[in-house]
């Protein structure tokens, strides 16, 4: 099958999956009382019509051009991309509690209209979650081979990004700023500061390179990367000043091993597997301090055994937008947070920004400052 055969048949099978997500959605909502007849039910009608036009013809307004007009729609089509999954997860849970609506028939309906509107009332909390941007998450890892003078060293994370049409100039530069505001001695980018359009990110290249550390700034690719374009996401990351880790490691620290893979996944999807951990582990003392950047929180007892110390990935967003998050861990079952595998401490970050909708419910972006802390 041609490149432009696949791709044609993906967008089949995404515009199917998002017109049965509004024909279901639709359907349900049409049997709550207030949207059965009238100028309600037209009303209904029209904004589902509205909701399924609106992201596409954004994308496809700013890909011919029509760049302000396309951002703006497709803003717009993607805060309702997370409200219909809330509203979709909520109604689902009413056909669990009503079997379909064959039990409790008189008060289905209504438990329907009840169910939209704790799911629009999650959707604005969502949304406020994610403009309000990153906190901070302040954590101490003891490195087991980690010199006395590298002792209290502050590495600041940052992972998904997804930088693009969506998440810009502004939430960009509260990022920026939240990092800057530690003093940061190691900035690290466990990829997908790229969304999917590296040339909208080429043109914040100067707000980029503001980003500095004492002992600099380093980068790995995410699977966003590779859909960006390899090495068109490299030489962005490296214009913007980072040194990006491709099976290597660097000292940044006397005693202190950084060491980086690209993603797996992405470099696979494209065509051009790429990860190789035993490249990027190559010549390291097992007894070193021993730092991984990974994009994906896979592969942790291997990573262990071959004698990391700490492990640090991204990925998946803690789920983003609960209950997401129960698909999330089936495939990542260290979804966020800190884990110990064997004598490897592994940390995922919930990302920095967030990619699709610019919502987050019970899965707050973050930027994770550890502080290094010899035995």
């Amino acid at each position: 099958m041609s490149s432009a055969a696949r791709v044609a048949v993906f967008l089949g099978i995404v515009l199917s999956i998002w017109l049965a997500e509004h024909v279901y959605v639709g359907w349900r909502l049409l049997s709550v009382p207030p949207f059965a007849a009238g100028a309600a039910r037209k009303g209904l009608l029209a904004w589902l019509v509205v909701g399924f036009l609106t992201y596409p013809l954004g994308r496809t307004l700013f890909a011919v051009g029509w760049r302000g007009s396309g951002r703006v729609l497709e803003y717009v089509g993607a805060v309702w991309m997370g409200t219909l999954f809330l509203l979709l997860a909520a109604l689902l849970t009413v056909e669990v509690v009503t079997l379909g609506g064959f039990v409790l028939r008189s008060w289905a309906p209504w438990l329907r209209g009840a169910a939209a509107i704790v799911a629009v009332c999650a959707s604005a909390a969502a949304w406020a979650s994610a403009a309000v941007g990153p906190r901070t998450v302040r954590l101490d890892v003891t490195l087991g081979g980690l010199p006395r003078e590298a002792d209290g060293l502050r590495l600041v994370q940052i992972s998904d990004v997804h930088v693009g049409t969506i998440l810009g100039r502004a939430r960009l530069q509260k990022i920026l700023d939240g990092v800057q505001q530690l003093e940061p001695d190691v900035v690290v980018i466990t990829g997908d500061l790229i969304d999917g359009d590296a040339g909208v990110v080429e043109e914040l290249l100067p707000q980029l390179k503001t980003l500095r550390a004492r002992r600099g700034v380093y980068a790995i690719l995410g699977n966003h990367e590779y859909y960006a374009g390899r090495e068109r996401s490299r030489a962005l990351l490296r214009d913007a000043g980072f040194e990006v880790l491709d099976n290597r490691w660097v000292e940044p620290a006397p005693g202190l091993y950084l060491a980086g893979v690209p993603d797996a996944r992405g470099s696979a999807q494209t065509g051009r597997p790429e990860a190789d951990l035993d490249a990027a582990l190559a010549g390291l003392d097992p007894d070193s301090a021993v730092v991984l950047l990974q994009h994906a929180p896979e592969g942790e007892e291997r990573i262990a055994a071959a004698g990391v110390d700490l492990l640090l990935d991204g990925h998946t967003h803690g789920g983003q937008i609960w209950p997401f998050h129960y698909l999330v861990k089936r495939a990542y079952p260290h979804l966020a947070g800190v884990y110990r595998v064997g004598a490897m401490t592994q940390v995922v970050s919930r990302g920095s920004g967030q990619w699709g909708p610019p919502m987050r419910l019970f899965a707050p972006s973050e930027i994770i400052q550890i502080t290094l802390r010899s035995p």
